[in-house]
């Protein structure tokens, strides 16, 4: 497992909290991206379950911290899938894992 995530201007964020927010960006494209009238029952779901996860994980404990780093989790979280692949030959973006 790689150490936390660290970019200048953002504050620090556990690993786990990049992957949870990778996976609600890429749930939510996925849902602007589909048809009108295909089944996005799944990727709604998905979306909520995540949005769920994202709100209630330990880093936000502090009363303010949702508020103050919401942002910066979600540009970091873009930062951090843009990077180069750690040397598997896969590129960060595809490895979020999937419910």
């Amino acid at each position: 497992m790689r150490p936390p995530f660290r970019f200048p201007e953002f504050p620090e964020f556990p690993e786990d909290l990049i992957t949870l927010q990778r996976a609600w960006q890429q749930t939510y494209a996925d849902l602007a991206q589909a048809p009108a009238g295909a089944g996005t029952t799944a990727l709604r779901r998905r979306l909520i379950t995540l949005s769920g996860t994202l709100c209630t994980h330990p880093h936000w404990a502090a009363p303010t911290a949702w508020r103050a780093g919401g942002v910066e989790l979600r540009r970091a979280a873009r930062i951090h899938a843009s990077a180069p692949s750690d040397g598997d030959g896969m590129p960060v973006s595809h490895r979020v894992p999937r419910t």
